[in-house]
């Protein structure tokens, strides 16, 4: 640990602004006036891999934007840790929101302010430079492999595909992933499981054109007022979500497992006052972290229609949207849900007005065992640098890919994320710590350490 730290406190300085070099690149991949900044952050990681250590690094292209790839390969016989990170952010509305500038990196109270200071720019730059500080200080003990996308903040659209492409250059031994949090600044975990994703554009068409609200409002159907109705219909009184089937296929978990979970400690009134609200609600029967770990959850994530600009227009608007999201389980499968609301939705339309259902994108859920040696190294890792074991949670998000990598690669991927709830990720004024961006570059190197002596006998 002497020599880790003594690494970082000599090159801390330089650590940031690399890291900053990256946060200002406006990398949002869901924006296409972005796109050629994807191709900038692309081209930046290949220099960061290269300068931290890599024998080669390479822009690949895909159907959409491009995938960063790096390896040093010290040895074919020892296992190798495929590191998974993402380049793209999310946007960064609403602008006013906003204390300084989203990608001018400014750093208050110990913390770094910036879109993508947390996820993923924060955390996957401690992975470049613990690589860094292990090729350096002549301590890598396996073989490493980078794979850094553009595309992960909409869904991974062409992600598959490129493993599909070069399995073999992507064979490796587990997955290492830092894009998830802990549970507090001084109580690290590691995360067992993630919910997967759906994720619909609705499009409610009443008449073919805006209308005047006083000359038609009491008897042509407001597409606005329609669209609510139905938003509305979609959780019962109990939280639950009334899509026919949507529960078919969720996994109940088991009293026993509910309790271990349970441990996980978890301030209500501290949670309520750290986002600004006076209650929690959700199904009922269920605590507020098993709302978000082993539940499923419908959320609007957008709606607009009609005149929303400054002072008073009396219309009745013609079309009006909503985005919804469904947060899914093991076992349920997005692609099912995906039909079973299209379906349900457009079929109870009332007659007056259209609706059409449009996938956006969605994925599987994951679980990892708490029995990997890749989960023991981790739990160990952190043992070291925090000082007490880390806590296995399951997580409310989701990383559709991860599942996908399961499938097509044939490896499990383990969580070692450092981010924290008060992050504020996908929101203004996102931030991260100083401290835990270098308890981070900490942690990393201890985790291939462990990793490799474990993986040792069954390498031998």
């Amino acid at each position: 640990m002497k020599q880790i730290n003594n690494y970082i406190e000599h090159h801390k300085e330089r650590f940031l602004e690399e890291l900053f070099g990256l946060i200002r690149i406006p990398s949002i991949s869901s924006q296409t006036e972005h796109k050629a900044d994807m191709y900038q952050a692309a081209v930046y990681w290949k220099e960061l891999l290269l300068n931290s250590g890599a024998d080669k690094a390479e822009v690949f292209e895909t159907d959409g934007n491009p995938v960063t790839y790096g390896e040093k390969i010290i040895d074919p016989a020892l296992p190798t840790v495929l590191v998974y990170a993402h380049m793209d952010v999310m946007p960064v509305d609403p602008i006013e929101k906003w204390v300084s500038p989203p990608f001018e990196p400014e750093i208050r109270d110990g913390k770094i302010y910036a879109r993508g200071a947390d996820d993923d720019k924060g955390q996957s730059m401690m992975h470049a430079k613990a690589f860094e500080l292990m090729v350096k200080t002549g301590t890598l003990p396996c073989n490493v492999k980078f794979m850094i996308e553009g595309e992960e903040e909409i869904g991974s659209p062409n992600l598959e595909k490129f493993c599909l492409n070069h399995k073999e250059m992507l064979k490796s031994d587990i997955i290492l992933v830092s894009d998830t949090s802990m549970i507090g600044p001084k109580i690290p975990s590691i995360t067992t499981g993630l919910r997967g994703l759906a994720y619909w554009q609705v499009e409610v068409t009443g008449p073919s054109h805006d209308l005047h609200s006083g000359l038609f409002g009491g008897t042509v159907a407001n597409p606005i007022n329609v669209l609510s109705k139905l938003i509305a219909g979609l959780t019962d009184e109990r939280g639950r979500i009334t899509v026919p089937g949507f529960y078919d296929d969720v996994l109940e978990v088991s009293a026993e497992e509910r309790a271990m979970l349970a441990r996980a400690p978890f301030d209500e009134e501290a949670f309520k006052a750290g986002i600004g609200v006076k209650a929690l609600q959700g199904e009922e029967g269920y605590s507020p972290k098993e709302r978000t770990g082993i539940r499923p959850s419908l959320d609007v994530c957008g709606i607009w229609g009609g005149y929303t600009g400054e002072g008073a227009k009396t219309v009745l608007p013609s079309k009006a949207y909503a985005k919804i999201s469904t947060r899914l389980v093991p076992h349920q499968d997005h692609t099912k849900i995906e039909v079973l609301f299209k379906e349900y939705l457009e079929s109870i339309a009332p007659a007056p007005v259209k609706v059409e259902v449009s996938y956006l994108h969605g994925g599987q859920g994951y679980v990892c065992p708490i029995d990997l040696p890749a989960y023991k190294a981790a739990e160990k890792a952190y043992q070291e640098v925090y000082g007490i074991l880390p806590v296995p949670v399951r997580s409310g998000g989701s990383i559709p890919i991860i599942s996908t990598f399961e499938k097509v690669l044939g490896v499990k991927s383990v969580l070692m994320g450092f981010g924290l709830e008060a992050d504020a990720i996908h929101s203004p004024n996102e931030n991260y710590p100083l401290e835990q961006f270098f308890n981070g570059i900490r942690t990393i190197p201890l985790f291939f350490k462990y990793y490799a002596e474990l993986m040792a006998p069954a390498q031998a």
